[in-house]
């Protein structure tokens, strides 16, 4: 009987004018962090953590209070939200890179892109940082914008800062929350990571290894997207 031949798995090609970021579980990979400092917020306050960090991926924390406190008035979670970001600024231990990210944001220099961040511009720079990775010129904290994740503001405010049509632009997320906000905003998502599989990005790929950038002399710029062989 002869051998089983393995089949690679076929590339996906996506052009786009340009790139909008996540930063969190998408570049970088802050999740010992955020699950530690959520942990304990979600038991100081009689929850269940782990019903708790099925939700504060991808979005601000106030708006993940407010899921998780329906009741609690929301200046309540504003002022909480406060405190969280300042503990997870000063909390930078294993915050590392995402596979691929140092070599993806070097291929990416010179094209345009940003950051469109939950976080605020101390965090963002905190784990940029610690991650050793480049902070784009171009980038959407917290502070920019008036809605969390999954309200497309941030993303369509990366995209008008750039001066690209939101159809033109492709979104690299890993929560449902920043997928959603993405495919709100019109534009194609590339899910990062095994969070992202289960909430239909366009397409889906297990790290940014998975992903190859090349750009044409018209502005055009071509990732090629492995997946992850069955």
């Amino acid at each position: 009987m002869p051998a089983s031949t393995a089949t690679a798995p076929t590339p996906t090609v996506l052009t786009a004018r340009a790139l909008l970021l996540d930063m969190d579980g998408t570049i970088v990979n802050s999740d010992a962090v955020v699950e530690r400092c959520w942990r304990e917020w979600a038991v100081s306050h009689g929850l269940d953590p782990r019903e708790a960090l099925k939700v504060v991926h991808g979005r601000q924390g106030y708006a993940t209070m407010a899921i998780l406190l329906p009741e609690r008035p929301m200046e309540l979670n504003h002022a909480e939200n406060i405190e969280m970001l300042a503990r997870e600024t000063a909390d930078t231990d294993g915050v590392v890179p995402v596979g691929g990210a140092p070599e993806f944001m070097a291929a990416i220099a010179g094209l345009p892109h940003a950051l469109v961040t939950s976080a605020d511009a101390a965090l963002a720079r905190a784990r940029m940082t610690a991650a050793a990775l480049p902070m784009p010129a171009v980038r959407v904290t917290a502070e920019s914008v008036g809605a969390s994740k999954p309200d497309p503001e941030g993303f369509l405010k990366g995209a008008a800062e750039l001066g690209v049509d939101p159809a033109d632009c492709i979104v690299f997320e890993d929560s449902a929350a920043g997928i959603a906000a993405g495919q709100a905003a019109g534009m194609r998502v590339i899910g990062i990571g095994s969070r992202a599989a289960a909430h239909g990005p366009t397409a889906h790929v297990p790290d940014l290894t998975s992903v190859r950038v090349h750009s044409t002399p018209d502005g055009i710029i071509h990732l090629t997207l492995t997946p992850a062989a069955a």
